[in-house]
C-alpha cells in the first residue's frame, strides 16, 4: 500500500496544465512562490468582491468558485502533474485556504473539501484507472468533489455508521443516509463510506466513489446554518445506488483507514481556514477606531493568530515530507479553531456597537469560526487523539 512518503517522492511525468510565472520549488512551497501569488490574486480579485454576498444563503451554488480556482491552477494542488494537477503539496494548499478564508470562509471550505478530503483519497488509494478517470476532472474544475462519512447517528463515532454496501456479482448496492455533507447537492463525485460486511466497527467499512449522476443518489436541500452560509451543507440519501466493484477505493474493509487518512490531511486545511478567519477578524478590529485603546487585547489576538499559523504549517510540512503527522494535525486543528473563535469573539466586542449588525465583518467571522470547532473531527475528538498519543 502506498503512503504519503511514496506520493511525495514521485517525480512528475507531465507539465502542469496551467503555466505559472515560475516553477514550483523542489521543497515545500512557502509564501512568495507562484502558487502563493496565484492564491493572493484569486482572493483579492475574485473572492473579496463576493464575500458580502457569500455571507448569505445562496439559492444557487457558486459553481464559479471552482471554475475560477481551476483556471488559476488552484483546484488540483494535491493532485500530481500526471493526472492534471499541480502537485504543489500541503503547505501550498494550506496557504491557499488561509488566504481565501481571510476574505470568505464559505469560499474557503468549498475549496478545502474539494481539494483535500474529496480528492486526496483517490490520489492515495485509487487505481490507475480511477485516477485517470476522476483526477483530471477534479483538478480542471469540471467536477466538484464531496466527502460523505457522517451520518445522523454517527458523528464523532464514525465507526458506528450504518450505510450498507451489499455485493451482488460485479456491483455493490449502497443504501443509507449521510448528514452534514459539504458541497452536497452540487458535487459531481462523492467519496462515500459504507459497511460492506456484518463486522461491527471500523473493520467492516469500505470506501466507494459514487457519481452524482448514478440513479438513487438524492442530495437534500441545503441547511440553514448559523455561519458559512455561502457553502452548501446537506443530507445525502443513497437509495439502492448500484456501484461497480471497480469504484471501490482500496480493499474491502479498509474504508475506515481511507477516511481517517483523509481527515488527518483535511485537518490541516481546517486549521488554515480557522487561521484565515482569525486574521480577518483581527483586521476588522484593527480597522475600528474604538478598538485602538485596547492594544493589549489586539496584541493577544495577533499572538493567537500567529501561533495557529505556525501549528498548521508545521503539520503541513511534516505531511509533505511523508512523515507521520496525526498528533500535529490534531493539535493544529484544536488550537487554531479555538483561537479563531476567541479572536472573532474579541473582535465583536472591540467593534461594538457596530458589530451588532449581522453583516459586520467581525460578526460574520464569529459565526463562521464556530463551525470549525465541530467539523473534520470535533475538538473533543482532537483532545482524545492527542491524549492517546501522549499515553502511548
Amino acid at each position: 500500500m502506498r503512503t504519503r512518503r511514496d506520493v511525495a517522492a514521485e517525480k512528475p511525468t507531465a507539465e502542469p496544465p496551467i503555466a505559472f510565472p515560475e516553477e514550483f520549488p523542489a521543497g515545500p512551497p512557502t509564501r512568495g512562490t507562484a502558487v502563493a501569488e496565484a492564491a493572493a490574486a484569486f482572493a483579492r480579485d475574485f473572492v473579496r468582491p463576493r464575500a458580502a454576498q457569500m455571507a448569505h444563503e445562496l439559492t444557487e451554488f457558486p459553481r464559479d468558485v471552482l471554475t475560477e480556482a481551476a483556471r488559476r491552477g488552484l483546484a488540483g494542488l494535491l493532485i500530481p502533474h500526471q493526472y492534471g494537477g499541480t502537485g504543489a503539496g500541503h503547505l501550498a494548499f494550506a496557504d491557499l485556504i488561509e488566504t481565501v478564508a481571510r476574505e470568505c470562509a464559505s469560499t474557503a471550505v468549498i475549496l478545502d473539501v474539494h481539494i483535500s478530503v474529496a480528492t486526496e483519497p483517490i490520489v492515495m488509494y485509487g487505481t490507475e484507472e480511477q485516477k485517470h478517470r476522476h483526477l483530471p476532472r477534479l483538478a480542471g474544475g469540471e467536477w466538484l468533489g464531496a466527502f460523505a462519512l457522517t451520518e445522523p447517528n454517527s458523528g464523532s463515532d464514525a465507526a458506528a455508521l450504518r450505510t450498507t454496501a451489499i455485493r451482488e456479482g460485479d456491483t455493490y448496492t449502497l443504501r443509507g443516509t449521510k448528514a452534514f455533507i459539504t458541497n452536497a447537492g452540487a458535487a459531481d463525485l462523492y467519496v462515500v463510506m459504507a459497511r460492506t460486511t456484518g463486522t461491527p466497527g471500523a473493520r467492516g467499512i469500505s470506501a466507494f466513489l459514487v457519481e452524482a449522476s448514478m440513479p438513487g443518489v438524492h442530495p437534500g436541500r441545503p441547511m440553514h446554518k448559523m455561519g458559512l452560509r455561502g457553502s452548501w451543507t446537506a443530507e445525502l440519501v443513497l437509495d439502492d445506488v448500484v456501484v461497480p466493484v471497480q469504484n471501490m477505493l482500496a480493499a474491502e474493509g479498509e474504508g475506515f483507514r481511507v477516511a481517517m487518512s483523509a481527515l488527518d490531511s483535511g485537518r490541516i486545511g481546517i486549521s488554515a481556514q480557522a487561521t484565515g478567519i482569525a486574521q480577518g477578524a483581527l483586521a476588522a478590529a484593527v480597522a475600528a477606531p474604538q478598538a485602538h485603546p485596547f492594544i493589549t487585547t489586539l496584541a493577544d489576538m495577533e499572538a493567537q493568530t500567529q501561533a495557529a499559523r505556525a501549528l498548521y504549517r508545521h503539520a503541513a510540512a511534516m505531511c509533505d515530507a511523508g512523515e507521520p503527522f496525526t498528533p500535529q494535525a490534531a493539535a493544529a486543528k484544536l488550537y487554531a479553531t479555538d483561537a479563531a473563535t476567541a479572536v472573532a469573539h474579541a473582535a465583536v466586542e472591540l467593534c461594538a456597537p457596530d458589530s451588532a449588525s449581522e453583516d459586520h465583518p467581525a460578526a460574520i467571522r464569529l459565526r463562521d469560526a464556530k463551525a470549525c470547532q465541530i467539523y473534520e473531527g470535533s475538538n473533543q475528538v482532537q483532545r482524545i487523539v492527542l491524549a492517546r498519543h501522549l499515553l502511548a
